[in-house]
Parts: C-alpha cells; sequence; structure tokens
C-alpha cells in the first residue's frame, strides 16, 4: 500500500473476512511502501483487531514490485496470495484461488471477466501486452497481471526486478511451475486515485523484450550476440572477398567506395557484438554466483535411503 489510508480498514475487514471464511490457518501481510498519509497509523491502530495482520513498513517508496518482493519475503504460508491494497481485487475471491491451487498447480491466476470500467487507455495496452507474453514465453495466462495465488515456495524463491510483478505467471512458468486461471470478478478502486501511466505500458515493453531473450537464451547472452556477430562476419565475408576480386582481377579501386565502407563497418560491428556477449556472460556468470540463483526448481522428490544406508 502507498497512501491508501482510505482502503485500510474496508481491505482489512474483507480480507480477514474472506479467510475466516474459508477456515485454514492464514495471516495477512501488509507492506506499506514509504506512505507518507496515515496508512502506517491506521495499520499500528488495527493490530490488535487482527491477530493474524504482520504490516511491514518500507523505510521509503520503491515502487509496486519491490514492495511486492519485501511482503513475499516475510510471509510463511504455503500458499501466497497477492492482491493490491485499493480492492481492485475483491477478497471475497480468495476461495476461487485457494480451490484451484488444491488440485496441484504452482500458481492460478485470477482472469478479471468483466473491465469496461477501466478506461481503454488502460485495458488496451493491457490486452497487447498479455497476448506478447503469451507469445514470448508460451505461458497460456489471459490476464498477467491480475488477482494470484502462489505455492510459497516458489514465490519466495523468485528474484523480482523492477516490473516482474506484471510477469509473476510468466516466471514461474519458465521456471517449470504449472499455471492456471479462474475467472474473478474486477471491480473499481475502493478509494483514492490510480497511480497507473500510460508511461507504464512502454515499461511493459522493455520486460517482455528482456523476458523473452531470457526465455529464448536460457540467460545466455552469448547465444544471442554470438549469433548477430557471426551472422554479420558471414556477410562481411561474402562482400570483401568480391571487392578484393575486382580490384586484383579487374584493377577497380575499392578505398572509396560505399561497399568497402560497409564491409569495414560489418566487420567491426561483428566485433563488438562477439566482445559484447563475452562481457555479458561473464557479469551473469557474476550475478548468478553472487545471488545463489540455481539453474533448477525441485518439485518434488523421494527419498528412500534412511540415514543408515548411507555411506
Amino acid at each position: 500500500m502507498h497512501n491508501e489510508e482510505l482502503c485500510v480498514e474496508e481491505f482489512l475487514r474483507r480480507t480477514d473476512a474472506a479467510l475466516r471464511a474459508i477456515g485454514r490457518p492464514h495471516e495477512i501481510v501488509i507492506v506499506s511502501d514509504g506512505s507518507t498519509d496515515r496508512t502506517e497509523e491506521l495499520l499500528r491502530a488495527s493490530a490488535s483487531r487482527y491477530p493474524s495482520l504482520r504490516a511491514v513498513f518500507l523505510a521509503r517508496n520503491v515502487g509496486q514490485c519491490s514492495a511486492l518482493y519485501a511482503g513475499i519475503q516475510h510471509s510463511r504460508g504455503r500458499v501466497v496470495v497477492v492482491a493490491d491494497g485499493d480492492l481492485q481485487h475483491r477478497p471475497e475471491d480468495i476461495h476461487l484461488l485457494i480451490a484451484k491451487m488444491d488440485e496441484g498447480h504452482t500458481l492460478v491466476s485470477g482472469s478479471r471477466r468483466d473491465r469496461s470500467h477501466e478506461r481503454l487507455s488502460k485495458r488496451l495496452p493491457s490486452r497487447i501486452a498479455n497476448k506478447l507474453l503469451r507469445a514470448v514465453t508460451g505461458c497460456e495466462i489471459r490476464d498477467m497481471g491480475g488477482f494470484k495465488a502462489i505455492d510459497g515456495d516458489m514465490a519466495r524463491s523468485l528474484r523480482l526486478r523492477p516490473g516482474h510483478h506484471r510477469l509473476l505467471p510468466a516466471l514461474v512458468h519458465m521456471r517449470g511451475g504449472s499455471t492456471a486461471e479462474v475467472f474473478v470478478e474486477a471491480q473499481e478502486r475502493f478509494a483514492g486515485k490510480s497511480h497507473y501511466g500510460i508511461s507504464r505500458s512502454f515499461d511493459v515493453l522493455f520486460d517482455i523484450v528482456m523476458l523473452g531473450f531470457q526465455s529464448s537464451f536460457k540467460a545466455r547472452p552469448l547465444y544471442l550476440f554470438g549469433r548477430i556477430g557471426i551472422a554479420l562476419l558471414l556477410v562481411d565475408c561474402v562482400v570483401m572477398p568480391w571487392l578484393l576480386y575486382e580490384k586484383f582481377a579487374l584493377g577497380v579501386d575499392m578505398g572509396t567506395r560505399p561497399p568497402f565502407l560497409v564491409a569495414i563497418m560489418l566487420f567491426l560491428a561483428a566485433l563488438f557484438f562477439l566482445a559484447m556477449g563475452f562481457v555479458l556472460e561473464l557479469l551473469s556468470d557474476a550475478n548468478n554466483a553472487i545471488g545463489g540463483t540455481k539453474p533448477y526448481v525441485v518439485r518434488d522428490r523421494i527419498d528412500s535411503c534412511s540415514s543408515g544406508n548411507q555411506r
């Protein structure tokens, strides 16, 4: 939540009632993303009335994705349900997500059935982005940015970067998780104003390009930049011999001809892409080593060996 003082009480009341109706142990983790209004004051005052409440107060505003990451890392449940604090996601629909999760899925997304109340400038870019994400990643979720329930261990293992909150189904799918969706009702904000701007549509496009790169080249920069460099070298290997033949066999001066300049540029560009691939490969390895990232996710295992049989 960021400056959602008008939504705090209603969100807690409805979410607590919805979780109690499900009848399972639960917690409500709310992150105040550097709020400057009465959001934090109201959360502190509500702690005695809602024993399941866990509030996390960030030192400054870090954005939706980083706040979401903080909330996930502070969660302890077997299933993590991600919802907006403005009540556009109805707490009364949580049971639909949980019921679908009980079928064995890693992530369940709530696909918003009716978004007619939203502006066209928000709905159209969202629809385009969802189609691009499905095409790039192979994840069949129709509404990537909707209400979500995620396996707790999977959620806490994700290293979310700014903007990744819109890509959670695709990220889980790329890591081998099972994804599904259910229809939920979308509604307008309970109070306050939206922080969504048209500029975020361009941010999503950049995120999709990066996700497509990671999906296609298995996070190996050298595969992408190396192929581009080799392709340019192959073209150069066709142009340059022809120019040399014209010079020595036909006596045509090639020093001032445009094809010669193009050949030189192709050669330099090929070297640049190859060098870039090697540098990014080293940086990627260093980043994985520092972050402790593993290239796999264990879905389940069977261990029939007891400690007494091990040697």
